[in-house]
């Protein structure tokens, strides 16, 4: 294999590395995906070394080693990405694909996700059920599906305009807890306390929680450890968002 065969595959085995921790991938699939998808385009051997925000990729083909580093920048969960990057791996290493397809297949990777007017009602109707399986009347799963509506919206529009996911959290619950306190303003519901509880869950870390532990449990530490005390701060902005929000509404006294 000559230098530049092997500087190019080496670029394309650490794109896709990239890709799948900027998507949300486990540490743990980072490393077997690029190991396969590089020993499938003809090189030796391929080592990962993943921190919390970077990567640094070495490729071996008869003796001679290439390195190269990338930064990480988070761009939410989306699994279909994730999907797509495996079934590249999968075709590369049943012989279908080579490194000029493996190149055409990555550049064409864009993150597919629902459009607003799906996901917004669906993520407040899964907050509703919560509140239902909790013992809310049908008023209070009303309220819940009103709030989460409304802080979805607000959550989808400022993540639009690229502001801190902690800003993000922090203003959502608290936009979605004052709606959810309706249900003491007025005699509407007897179960108005579920509303408020129920209509915030759609903010709980509940992926970025799995990963850590899985990363943890699996010896990336250090990526696990990241990504635990990220979730961690998310759930601490919420809160923050939700006891504002308590104390104006005069529920915490």
């Amino acid at each position: 294999m000559y230098a530049d065969t092997q500087n190019d595959i080496t670029r394309q085995v650490v794109r896709a590395a990239q890709l799948l921790l900027a998507y949300g991938a486990e540490s743990d699939l980072v490393e077997e995906l690029s190991q396969r998808l590089g020993q499938a385009l003809g090189l030796a051997s391929v080592e990962l070394s993943i921190s919390s925000n970077s990567l640094v990729l070495t490729s071996l083909v008869h003796g001679r080693c290439v390195t190269t580093t990338r930064r990480i920048r988070q761009h939410g969960i989306n699994m279909a990405v994730v999907c797509e990057l495996q079934r590249i791996c999968l075709l590369t290493e049943k012989g279908l694909y080579g490194p000029n397809d493996v190149r055409k297949r990555l550049a064409h990777i864009h993150p597919r996700t629902y459009p607003n007017w799906v996901l917004i009602p669906s993520v407040a109707l899964s907050c509703g059920s919560f509140c239902h399986l909790s013992g809310g009347d049908a008023a209070a799963c009303f309220i819940t599906f009103l709030a989460a509506t409304v802080g979805m919206y607000v959550r989808l529009a400022m993540a639009a305009k690229h502001f801190n996911v902690l800003v993000n959290f922090a203003v959502t619950a608290f936009v979605t807890s004052v709606l959810a306190q309706v249900g003491f303003m007025y005699p509407l519901t007897a179960t108005p306390r579920l509303a408020v509880a129920a209509s915030v869950l759609m903010l709980v870390p509940g992926f970025p929680m799995i990963n850590a532990i899985s990363d943890m449990v699996k010896g990336h530490m250090n990526v696990g450890i990241a990504r635990w005390g990220q979730a961690t701060l998310m759930t601490v902005a919420s809160v923050i968002g939700i006891t504002i929000a308590m104390q104006l509404g005069g529920l915490l006294k």
